[in-house]
């Protein structure tokens, strides 16, 4: 059965698909890069890319993963920032030609002075210090690493050390790297605000500042991370925050295998303008909110309340909202026992007579079954309807 809902109620849940495709009247930008996505962090939805699941070398983009790690061990006291460690060799020893924050074996330094050189400095040999306070070894750390890919879903990547230096074993993707930008960001919001905006940090007297030029170009952007290696070109993951109507959007943009640091930075930041100029962010539905009420069969209570589990955005090209249609779609008969939160139907969202997004909808409530009698009776009525 098909329902129209009467009006669109002005808030973010995992989609269950989404296009925007058929929505999209623009064309996408041209980026001078290997591979390239955006993604609105608001409503979780691509709204443009290029050989996304392209598979790439992600350089020190691992060290996202590596933070993200970090980050849940000091959220679960496993690690407290001001905790100090000793520096081993092996991270002392790290590529000497490559980017270092120079911890020194001689003197212990702080898991907070290790996160501004991994992420402000982009130190390898920060990281390995980082995954031996969590893990042990580098080894154990790899492990949790793509133990970690498994949770997230990122089913195009593979961790084969916590740095980023080339190894065959690491590898990932644009697609996957805006979903593990996106999780730090939602599941360590205050570490990333501390540490991500940051433009330098000064350790053993040596100031470095971060690579990240979009820190200085734009005040809306607050994050993320470069990455450079010969293979995989100068990449950049970079997120901003901009004014959407009453409240506010994040984009996050991922850049891979451009030909300089320079270049990296433009095409990220004529990615993030594209997508603030010419889209917009709509809160559909709010978390609880009943949708609709329908017939139970076989129930404690003759109707159920039906609705959305989180908050519902979607993104659209601007001036497109007036036009969306939402079309609810129900798993008839609906029959007791119902438990809350258990899918009973979705909504697809119509845009000029086409589905452009589909979100499941969920019993907000459990409805238990009637008793012998009343379960016989509606069972009666059920052959003649």
């Amino acid at each position: 059965m098909k329902n129209f809902l009467s009006k669109i109620v002005l808030t973010a849940v995992s989609l269950l698909s989404i296009s925007l495709a058929t929505a999209q009247s623009l064309p996408a930008p041209t980026i001078a890069a290997k591979s390239w996505l955006l993604l609105d962090a608001t409503s979780n939805q691509v709204i443009a890319s290029q050989d996304p699941a392209l598979r790439i070398e992600p350089a020190s983009l691992t060290k996202i993963m590596t933070a993200y790690l970090v980050f849940s061990a000091l959220k679960d006291k496993k690690l407290d920032l001001n905790q100090k460690i000793n520096v081993s060799t092996r991270a002392w020893k790290v590529d000497a030609s490559s980017s270092k924050m120079f911890i020194d074996p001689a003197t212990p330094v702080s898991i907070s002075d290790l996160l501004y050189g991994l992420i402000v400095q982009s130190g390898n040999d920060a990281a390995v210090a980082l995954a031996e306070a969590v893990a042990g070894s580098e080894e154990a750390f790899v492990v949790q690493m793509n133990r970690e890919n498994e949770r997230m879903g990122l089913k195009s990547s593979h961790w084969g050390n916590a740095h980023g230096l080339p190894s065959a074993e690491n590898y990932s993707t644009a697609q996957d790297l805006s979903t593990l930008a996106l999780r730090l960001i939602t599941d360590h919001p205050e570490f990333y605000k501390t540490y991500y905006s940051t433009k330098s940090f000064t350790y053993n007297k040596i100031t470095q500042p971060n690579r990240n030029r979009l820190l200085w170009l734009d005040p809306t952007v607050d994050g993320m991370k470069t990455g450079h290696t010969e293979a995989a070109g100068y990449c950049l993951i970079s997120s901003a925050i901009r004014p959407n109507g009453s409240g506010q959007r994040r984009l996050i943009s991922v850049v891979t295998g451009t030909s300089s640091d320079q270049v990296r930075a433009q095409e990220s930041l004529k990615l993030l303008n594209w997508g603030y100029l010419n889209f917009d962010t709509v809160k559909l539905y709010a978390k609880g909110q009943a949708i609709a009420t329908p017939e139970v069969w076989k129930g404690t209570q003759a109707q159920v309340k039906i609705g959305f589990s989180n908050d519902l955005y979607v993104t659209l090209p601007k001036g497109a909202a007036a036009k969306l249609k939402p079309a609810l779609e129900r798993k008839d008969p609906l029959v007791a026992p119902i438990v809350e939160n258990s899918r009973v139907g979705s909504v697809k969202m119509m845009l000029d007579g086409k589905a452009i997004a589909e979100f499941p909808v969920v019993a907000l409530e459990q409805v238990n079954q009637a008793s012998i009698f009343g379960r016989a009776w509606d069972s009666i009525r059920l052959m003649f309807k």
